[in-house]
Parts: structure tokens; C-alpha cells; sequence
């Protein structure tokens, strides 16, 4: 950061008083700058100030510099000449590790923005910089948007150091890498980008940092302004940056060769890069016995397929192919349309978008009275519809089935772009029948097949097809037959070899 007065650079000089004129033209007069004078070793021919701001840091540490810098440097009996050199003053009188010399007037206001403490002394050109950060952060919960039966129930907060002691505490690998940036001309934002350096894909971490570099925007208040700037399709619905709250995935995509990115002030990480069936795995799918996780990773794949396609292929075939119908249901499904005045097409398309209304309803009122409303409401509201003759039971049973297997995603993410995905095929489908289906489906497919993830195929390990990735992809195989990482890590070698269970014989 330049900090500047017009077209004169601010430097610190030699004077205390025109050090605190440059800090306070910057700072101007916020309520929350606060500046705390003192006198160096009690003497009062070498005065100091502490510029910090109120509520970013801990207050203990602040009295600790003060402490130090009056009564230790007191008791110590320095010699004067020790007390006009600002590393003498940090070593012999700061028993903080984080205090830094600050030659610039720009490093020192963006070290007291940052919630650290910048002392200046009269007669010295150079300030002491002392991490001092001490806000309230959130405590460590189970991420709502990630639940799950079995496994860790920590979650990520808005405090980036904490997040990144999460990983610590489960890889700890010395090549476990955090690499820094700042992004955002005004919010200054940090980001770590984490990786295992031996393992991480080769290139990648360079891709990213030059992803980051090249933003250049005013502010990044949550990790979604990162995502949409660097994503290799910024125009297609289909997420291809990985989001999550739950460190346990973070450093399972690590421990993948992939890199992970870290925002301040928001509890969601960024993986790349990602594949499209990594949305629909869950983390239960590994803390389970295979069968259980294989057995319940299928249905969400036909949870998927449902909530992308049931109402188009209900709206085909009632609209142009009553052949493909059984003659009973078709009776069946006649005899509920024959009050109905709307065209097929058009009743579907009533139904999703109430039924998303509601469900947008129910998110944003608060809990306790938005669960009420999306339940009930729906009932009542689909109920009443078909009483009145509006629609028929087929297509609130359609639609009902449609919804809730949207909820079986494990990605909120992903299905928000399902649910988008669903309109598109629903009016080709309804205006064209088959034709308008198959197309409209095989676009997609397409759309899909084209996109990468900062270089690897969306669509990976099922096009291009990759036969050691496939014990991960539809079916969850066991542990002991997953010995591989993915192709695009530099050592895919996961474990030792006969790692299957042989009681009373040994894995020799």
C-alpha cells in the first residue's frame, strides 16, 4: 500500500510529532484509532506513541508493550545511547516474537489496519510493528450447510489462522505448505494458499498464485468473489472451484495433490481443482463400511438424475408421448388433468417456481419460523391447488419428488446449478417433446465434456476415461483397494502394498 498526501510520499523521519502528523493524515480522526503515549525507560526526553485501533486488538498485549517499554527499560538501567536504536529497543525491551522494524509509513498503517500495534519513539526514523490482534471470532461449530452421521463436527470460522490450524492438526507434514497473498486494493484481504509440496500437481500452485495476482478489484469480502475470478468457465453454471466448510475435506483434497484457498473473515475454502462427481461423494461415504457408503453414493446419483430430469421427462410424456405410458396410468393421470385448464408445460412450470418460492422463502425468514413455512406452506398451497383444479396430483407428486431429491446433494452449490439446469430441459421438453429433450440433455453433456478445472477435464475420470480413478468415482471400493491418487499428482502412490485385512497371517 503507497500511502500519499496528494503527490508527496510519507515517510517516517527523526521527529515523533511529524510520524504522528503522517499517521493521523492517513488515519484521520476514526474513533476507533487510538494512540498511547508514553516515555521510553520513564524518561521524559524520549517519548513514544502506540497507534492501535479499539476492538481489533487483545488489550492484555497492549498494556505488555507498555509495560515493557516504561517500566522494564526503567529497571533495566539502559545504557541512553541503546535507547536512539530502534532494533536495540526491540530486542532487549520486546519480548514479543512478531515485532518487526517498519521503515515506511505505508507498512505501518497497514500493520495497525490489520489489528497490529505500531510504536514510534522521538529521534528514530524507523517504527517497531507488534502483532497484537486479539478480535472475538466465532467458536468452532458443525457446519449447518455440511452435515453428516459420522465423522469430525468441526468446522471452519472467519478467522483464517484458525482455519489453517485446522490442517495442522490433521496432516502434519513438514512439506505442508501455506503460501500468502493480499487481495483487494481497500479490504486488504489475506488468503493462504495451502498445498503438499511433493504432492501437489505440478504447475498448479504457480496457476493459482497467477490467478490471485492478476485480481484486481477494490474489495473481497467472502470467498465467492475469489471463486467467480478465477473459475476456467466464469460463464457456465457448473461450479468449477470446490467450496466447503469442513477442514476434513480440505485436507483430503491436499492429501489428493490438489491446493486449497484460504480467505480471512469467511468460513468457506476454495479446492481446486475439482471434478464434477465430487459434488455428489460425502464424507460419510469413507467413515462408513464401503457397501453402506457405495450403497448411499448411488442414490444420490439417482437423486441427482431425478431432480435434473423428472419433470421433463413427466412433461414429454404427457404432453407428446402417451404411448410410452402405461394405459392405466395414463387413465389415471387424464382422469386428474380434466379440470386442470393449463397446458402441461405451463402447470410445471407454476408448480417449480412456487415450489422454489417457498423453499427461497423458508431460507431467509428466520429458522424457527422458516422450517414452518416450507413445510406447511407447501402443503397447504399444494393441496389447495388441487382442490381448486389449478394442477393435478400427478404434478405435485412430481414436483414434490423433484424437490426433495435436490436436497440429497451433498453440494449446496451444485444443486443451486441443478435446479437452474431444470428450467432449460423442462421448456424444451414441453415445446418439442422428445427432440427438445434429447437435445437440449446432449448440450449439456457437451457444455460439461468442454469445461476444465485449472486444466483437468470436469468430467475426469469418466471422459477422459481413467481406470485407477474409478474405485472413487460411482462405487466407494475399499480402503485397502484405493492405493492411488489421482493421475495429475506427482506421487500417486497412496499405500504400501497387500494392505487387505488377513487376521492370523499378517499383511507380509
Amino acid at each position: 500500500m503507497q500511502v500519499d498526501q496528494g503527490n508527496r510520499q510519507l515517510t517516517f523521519e527523526a521527529r515523533l510529532s511529524r510520524n504522528s502528523e503522517t499517521i493521523d493524515s492517513v488515519l484521520g480522526s476514526s474513533v476507533d484509532v487510538q494512540k498511547r503515549e508514553f516515555m521510553l525507560c520513564g524518561k521524559p526526553d524520549h517519548k513514544g506513541i502506540c497507534y492501535f485501533l479499539d476492538g481489533m486488538v487483545d488489550s492484555q498485549a497492549i498494556d505488555g508493550i507498555l509495560r515493557a517499554l516504561v517500566v522494564l527499560g526503567n529497571e533495566l538501567n539502559l545504557d541512553p545511547a541503546s535507547l536512539r536504536s530502534a532494533d536495540a529497543i526491540r530486542t532487549r525491551l520486546m519480548y514479543s516474537a512478531s515485532a518487526k522494524l517498519c521503515g515506511d509509513a505505508s507498512d505501518g498503517v497497514q500493520g495497525i489496519v490489520s489489528g497490529d500495534t505500531l510504536v514510534l519513539v522521538d529521534g528514530l526514523e524507523e517504527g517497531i510493528l507488534v502483532s497484537t490482534r486479539g478480535w472475538k471470532d466465532r467458536g468452532i461449530e458443525e457446519p449447518s450447510s455440511e452435515n453428516n452421521v459420522r465423522g469430525p463436527r468441526d468446522g471452519f470460522t472467519e478467522s483464517i489462522r484458525s482455519n489453517t490450524a485446522h490442517i495442522r492438526r490433521r496432516i502434519k507434514d513438514p512439506k505442508l505448505r501455506f503460501d500468502s497473498m493480499i487481495v483487494g486494493t481497500r479490504t486488504k484481504t489475506d488468503i493462504n494458499i495451502a498445498y503438499i509440496e511433493d504432492l501437489v500437481k505440478e504447475g498448479l500452485v504457480d496457476e493459482v498464485t497467477r490467478r490471485l495476482g492478476d485480481i484486481k478489484i477494490d474489495a473481497i469480502l467472502e470467498s465467492g468473489y475469489i471463486e467467480e475470478l478465477i473459475e476456467d468457465a466464469p460463464l457456465s453454471p457448473f461450479n468449477t472451484v470446490q467450496s466447503t466448510e469442513r477442514p476434513d475435506k480440505v485436507a483430503a483434497a491436499l492429501l489428493e495433490g490438489r491446493v486449497a484457498i484460504f480467505v480471512d473473515n469467511t468460513p468457506v475454502v476454495l479446492i481446486v481443482p475439482t471434478y464434477f462427481w465430487q459434488f455428489i461423494q460425502a464424507p460419510d461415504d469413507y467413515y462408513d463400511r464401503y457397501w453402506v457408503g457405495s450403497f448411499f453414493r448411488i442414490i444420490r446419483y439417482v437423486a441427482f438424475f431425478i431432480s435434473l430430469l423428472l419433470p421433463s421427462v413427466y412433461v414429454m410424456l404427457v404432453s407428446f408421448h402417451h404411448e410410452m405410458i402405461p394405459t392405466s396410468l395414463a387413465l389415471t393421470i387424464a382422469s386428474g388433468r380434466e379440470v386442470v385448464p393449463f397446458p402441461v408445460l405451463l402447470e410445471a412450470l407454476l408448480m417449480e417456481l412456487a415450489f422454489e418460492l417457498m423453499r427461497e422463502a423458508g431460507l431467509r425468514m428466520p429458522k424457527p419460523i422458516g422450517q414452518a413455512v416450507s413445510i406447511v406452506g407447501s402443503l397447504i398451497i399444494g393441496q389447495a391447488a388441487v382442490q381448486a383444479g389449478l394442477v393435478s396430483p400427478f404434478m405435485v407428486i412430481v414436483v414434490a419428488i423433484t424437490g426433495i431429491s435436490s436436497f440429497a446433494i451433498p453440494s449446496y452449490t451444485s444443486s443451486l446449478a441443478i435446479r437452474l439446469f431444470r428450467f432449460p430441459i423442462l421448456i424444451a421438453s414441453g415445446l418439442f417433446g422428445l427432440l427438445g429433450f434429447a437435445t437440449m440433455f446432449f448440450a449439456l453433456l457437451l457444455h460439461a465434456l468442454s469445461i476444465r478445472s485449472f486444466g483437468e477435464p470436469y468430467l475426469a475420470p469418466a471422459s477422459p476415461y481413467r481406470h485407477s480413478e474409478q474405485r472413487d468415482m460411482v462405487f466407494r471400493l475399499p480402503i485397502w483397494m484405493m492405493d492411488k491418487r489421482p493421475q495429475f499428482a506427482q506421487d500417486t502412490q497412496r499405500e504400501g502394498d497387500r494392505q487387505m485385512p488377513r487376521p492370523g497371517k499378517g499383511k507380509s
